[in-house]
């Protein structure tokens, strides 16, 4: 294997997503996999299947990842890396131990690893490194060592990609509207006891600070959503639905710009969360919406681009380590007790 880049130890990319059913037939299992362990109710599966089946059972992620892939490759080989990107799932086909046991066979010693998640929380980090962890356990001793890359919320290929896209939403609404409107951030809930365990909430704020002064807002609100544990466990409120309606009724907003900044692509919580439930709501409080697309869906070149710059920061030391916000770049290897699951 030739890595003409830099003289360094890995030899390969790896791609770690979600994982998403690609038909009708694989929605079932797929939930299954998501939940396994969990004691989820029949019912509540059966609710979010339904979810599925109104986009034909098909999750647009697992297609959003091959062109992430494609685009990595593309980016690797023309700045002169040579590593192959592999891609492996948490939850569905191609599962990640599947792919780690083809990195194996192909002869691979040391691989990198970018995620499908730009913050630092149990499912965003840890539980994907969990997971690399028992899919080289499966594969047993000829696994490949893998190494996550470090959180990118703060990345100017992240950010930037999302301001523009944020300003690009607002250009949708009619010219009356767009002076007034609000911007809404939203992410995924977790609950508070593990949002205490980790740097969560303050990575999306400090966020959603840069991508409001880069898309040209005065402020702006956050608001979560796709919440799935039990109503006696305290998750991060509000929720998107929520927050909508009560702008519309204490400040009397006509229009809000949505901005899923907790997400990397659009994939089916995006789809469903936002632009069926959420927007179901706004017009229900009479209330223009547009959403800002993610910069991972097309994909923006500047995030592909940003994703090589990580790998090219663990080829190399001395490679300038980008970020535009103020809590610091975060360390290549997180702390033993860095995001627990509470």
């Amino acid at each position: 294997m030739n890595n003409s880049c830099y003289d360094d130890p890995y030899d390969a990319v790896l791609l770690v997503s979600f994982g998403g059913p690609e038909g009708p037939d694989d929605v079932e299992p797929f939930l299954l996999n998501v939940t396994a362990g969990r004691g989820i109710p029949r019912e509540r599966l059966a609710a979010v299947a339904e979810q599925y089946l109104h986009f034909g059972g098909v999750s647009p992620i697992n297609e959003q990842c091959r062109r992430l892939r494609a685009a990595l490759a593309r980016k690797l080989a023309d700045s002169g890396c040579d590593l192959p990107v592999y891609w492996g799932n948490r939850n569905w086909r191609p599962l990640l131990s599947d792919t780690v046991a083809q990195m194996a066979e192909a002869g691979h010693r040391r691989a990198l690893a970018v995620v499908t998640s730009a913050y630092s929380s149990y499912s965003g980090c840890r539980q994907y490194r969990e997971d690399i962890a028992a899919a080289r356990a499966a594969v047993g001793e000829s696994a490949p060592v893998i190494d996550k890359v470090r959180a990118y919320y703060d990345h100017p290929g992240f950010v930037l990609p999302f301001a523009d896209a944020v300003a690009a939403a607002r250009e949708r609404l009619d010219e009356e509207f767009r002076s007034g409107a609000c911007l809404v951030f939203t992410a995924h809930s977790i609950p508070e006891a593990m949002a205490a365990a980790c740097d969560y909430q303050q990575q999306l704020a400090e966020t959603a600070r840069l991508v409001t002064r880069g898309a040209g807002f005065d402020s702006w609100n956050m608001a979560w959503q796709s919440r799935s544990g039990p109503p006696s466990v305290p998750w991060l409120e509000p929720d998107i639905s929520d927050c909508l309606k009560q702008l519309s009724r204490e400040r009397n907003a006509e229009a809000a710009v949505l901005a899923p900044i907790g997400f990397v692509t659009d994939h089916m919580e995006v789809m469903w969360d936002l632009d069926m439930v959420a927007a179901s709501a706004a017009a229900e409080s009479g209330m223009r919406l547009v959403r800002a697309a993610t910069p991972g869906t097309e994909p923006d070149e500047r995030f592909v681009d940003m994703w090589a710059e990580l790998i090219r920061e663990r080829l190399a030391p001395g490679v300038p380590r980008r970020s535009l916000g103020r809590l610091g770049v975060r360390p290549d290897v997180c702390p033993e007790d860095c995001c627990l699951r509470r």
